[in-house]
């Protein structure tokens, strides 16, 4: 227990940390352009239909009015947001420096980063990306964001537990043969009705990665003044099965996409209404 325990504690103190500069800094203006990199969560994949984007249910930059998104909440403060989502499912943090360099292209002022799951969701326990990897790649694509638009706000967003998805999902029957057939998460959600030592082992460490992405992400994102971080918001956010698309039991539908909304736009950033 105090080995599960001690990282999330560790990474929740991080995460807090990175929103100090958020509490005594004034609203931030209004974006013109705002951007979202990111996987499939923020192209709304599964979010309204079969194994397909719907970028208008993005919690960062959708339209539709169900899921309230970053880009709603912005538009109804100053006209003329441009919304652009450049988030493709199955991105990992080695493709987020592209994605970044699209957002460069648009000018967008105001970006919302979600990556990391699939560093984490891969084939084998073995093959998820290492941290060190991951935080350069952050950093990497933050600094040439920065130097591409100077005046640039980032928002980073929690990567989910999902090792949380695996506990309520694992006793649901269609669920386990949704998860098998589609080889979703196998480094997490493979022999879920497993209780051998080693597949026990092998969810652990998952989500010790997971804590671990997220913890690197907080510290990048804390030397930045420009940047802000949810605060461990959707990692720790106690989802349920009605959130959660029911094609895949994996990616979040029009209601977890709302949550996602809600969380992270309630711990970003602070903005003025020019009204």
């Amino acid at each position: 227990m105090i080995i599960k325990v001690v990282p999330v504690l560790a990474v929740a103190g991080v995460l807090a940390a990175s929103g100090v500069a958020r509490a005594t800094t004034p609203g931030e203006p209004v974006p013109r352009v705002m951007a979202a990199l990111g996987d499939s969560i923020s192209s709304g994949y599964n979010s309204c239909g079969f194994f397909i984007s719907c970028r208008s249910r993005s919690w960062s930059s959708g339209r539709n009015a169900a899921v309230d998104s970053h880009y709603g909440r912005l538009a109804a403060l100053g006209p003329g947001l441009a919304p652009k989502n450049y988030a493709v499912p199955g991105s990992t943090s080695a493709d987020l420096l592209g994605q970044v360099r699209k957002a460069v292209a648009a000018r967008a002022d105001y970006v919302t980063v979600l990556i990391g799951a699939q560093d984490a969701c891969t084939a084998s326990e073995r093959q998820m990306t290492p941290v060190a990897v991951y935080r350069q790649r952050l950093e990497q694509a933050l600094n040439e964001l920065r130097a591409g638009v100077p005046g640039v706000r980032v928002l980073i967003a929690s990567i989910p537990d999902v090792h949380r998805l695996w506990r309520v999902a694992k006793d649901q029957a269609v669920a386990r043969g949704v998860w098998r057939v589609g080889r979703i998460c196998p480094s997490m959600l493979a022999r879920p009705t497993s209780t051998a030592k080693a597949d026990v082992l092998r969810r652990t460490h998952v989500r010790e990665r997971v804590i671990d992405y997220n913890r690197e992400a907080a510290e990048v994102c804390a030397a930045r003044l420009w940047c802000r971080t949810d605060r461990g918001a959707v990692f720790s956010y106690p989802f349920t099965l009605k959130q959660v698309s029911r094609w895949d039991y994996f990616h979040p539908n029009v209601a977890g996409q709302k949550v996602l909304a809600e969380l992270t736009f309630g711990n970003g950033f602070t903005w003025a209404d020019p009204r």
